[in-house]
């Protein structure tokens, strides 16, 4: 933990600071703790800024309640991303309200040569579920990374397909990592960690899921990709304010097009109509329009060897586990033969290793 950590995120607290104006204190002055340790006239001077937010800046005095997040962020090991981070999204960059800080869990690269978000309503039919399944198998191949929202519907089938396929697969948040919602998808998303993902927020840890959350979210997953693939949605909702920060990033924009009278199409419908997305009937057209090459060769993950550091009682429980099925407590209880505690110790300890995931309704699978 840096001082100037401290400082990024007191950035994010200013009143009247917002990722505009933050952007233009970092290109003058190059650092957050620059920014706050300047004179206010300096400050005054800097383009977009003036008295009240220079001022702003130089009463602010909430560090100590700071404090609170950089403990979160050390002890969930949260990579936390500022404008200049060689991590940060570099896509983001050359959106004109690039958030200024990103707070992200997870391995995946955020500047992957190929980053495709695929997004859509969250009640979907069997079209768009299937449309949904074959367009991120086949961005699997290319090795692109998947983006979408971990909302219901078209969100988690992409998630989900892209887990299935090996891709790396990055959920963006409207609110604190603290959290999850909807909370049906905790281990949907432990899942994306595990292999390969990850989820990323603008918000604090202490930031809850609200409604307005949602459109601010979306600008996210609209600049950090090379393209807007959107599945299946109304003419109103998430996916089509997704689809239009796209195109005003400058972003390319497909969309799947479904019959004239199918309300889950008429979004994707409109798009194309009115030119703001590109009609799309399969991946290759996408890969093509993007100047894709050939899709590359996978890379085969490494089985995970399950049996390294685990005593006698937690070998016992992968064993019972082992064809990755569900299986109850209560099923594990009678036949492993060990007593309750003992038994909740080792599953407890495989959750840690991230061996064993824990499923609603007291069942347990390999991860």
């Amino acid at each position: 933990m840096t001082n100037d950590l401290l400082y990024q995120l007191a950035l994010t607290h200013v009143p009247q600071i917002g990722c505009v104006h933050a952007k233009l204190l970092i290109e003058q002055f190059h650092s957050a703790e620059a920014i706050f340790k300047a004179g206010i006239s300096q400050l005054e001077k800097t383009e977009g800024i003036g008295t009240v937010r220079a001022q702003h800046i130089k009463q602010f005095r909430d560090f100590a309640k700071l404090e609170k997040e950089l403990d979160f962020i050390e002890k969930y090991k949260v990579k936390p991303l500022f404008l200049t981070h060689s991590e940060y999204p570099q896509r983001l960059l050359h959106c004109y309200d690039s958030p200024t800080m990103l707070f992200y869990r997870g391995n995946a690269n955020l500047n992957a040569p190929r980053i495709v978000a695929v997004i859509g309503t969250r009640i979907n039919s069997a079209y768009g579920k299937q449309l949904t399944e074959n367009l991120v198998q086949a961005l699997a191949q290319y090795n692109a990374v998947v983006v979408s929202g971990l909302a219901f519907g078209i969100d988690a089938i992409a998630h989900k397909t892209a887990l299935q396929h090996n891709a790396a697969t990055v959920g963006v948040l409207a609110h604190g990592l603290d959290c999850l919602y909807p909370t049906e998808h905790t281990n949907l998303a432990k899942e994306m960690i595990q292999q390969g993902g990850g989820l990323i927020t603008e918000f604090c840890s202490d930031v809850t899921a609200e409604k307005h959350h949602f459109p601010i979210r979306n600008r996210i997953v609209a600049g950090m990709c090379d393209a807007v693939v959107v599945i299946e949605t109304g003419t109103k909702g998430g996916s089509m304010i997704t689809a239009e920060l796209a195109n005003g990033y400058n972003r390319d924009v497909f969309a799947y097009p479904g019959r004239v009278a199918d309300a889950k199409s008429a979004g994707c419908n409109a798009l194309i109509k009115n030119n703001k997305a590109i009609l799309l009937t399969n991946a290759q057209e996408l890969a093509e329009s993007l100047g894709w090459n050939e899709p590359r060769p996978q890379k085969i993950q490494p089985q995970k060897e399950l049996f390294i550091n685990l005593n006698a009682e937690e070998k016992a429980l992968v064993g019972l586990l082992s064809e990755k099925k569900p299986v109850h407590f209560d099923e594990l209880n009678l036949k492993c033969g060990l007593s309750t505690s003992s038994l909740i110790t080792a599953v407890l300890s495989l959750e840690m290793q991230n061996i064993v995931l824990a499923l609603p309704g007291k069942m347990y699978q390999l991860a």
